[in-house]
């Protein structure tokens, strides 16, 4: 069963418990599928699907950091609410020493040099990594290799 077949069946169960929360988790997930596979005008693949889920629980870390400036508590209980049931859709994220593995792999494949070389590296490696590390982590393990390079 495909991610967004498993999302159709937990919103069906969602809607049957009355859990109004996950419910609409799920369908505002539905929709950012639909609207994703509207945009690539076909089907989503296992990978660009977890990058739309990896965007959702982005948007709602953001929410949470943004209502905590502002004293909502209320909303940003709302949103990590929300994250928790969006969490157990995601795949596992990397550790940080799995990241450098893959930049370093990815650095030695496109010959980088230098700080120079970071548009050649985070290209390649963001779509290997795509779901399961956050972009600002990997941008920041890649300068650090490519520095001391």
């Amino acid at each position: 069963m495909s991610l967004k077949e498993q999302f159709a069946a937990d919103l069906k169960d969602a809607m049957r418990q009355r859990d109004e929360r996950r419910r609409g988790v799920l369908r505002l997930t539905l929709a950012a599928l639909h609207n994703a596979e509207i945009e690539a005008r076909g089907e989503l693949d296992a990978a660009a699907v977890a990058g739309v889920l990896a965007r959702e629980a982005k948007r709602r870390r953001e929410s949470i950091e943004e209502f905590g400036k502002a004293g909502r508590q209320d909303l940003v209980d709302k949103e990590e609410a929300e994250l928790a049931i969006l969490s157990a859709y995601l795949p596992q994220p990397l550790s940080r020493e799995e990241i450098v593995q893959a930049a370093r792999q990815v650095i030695q494949e496109t010959g980088a040099s230098g700080p120079k070389d970071i548009g050649k590296v985070m290209p390649v490696l963001m779509r290997q990594l795509a779901g399961r590390a956050d972009g600002r982590e990997v941008n920041e393990v890649v300068r650090e290799l490519l520095a001391g390079s």
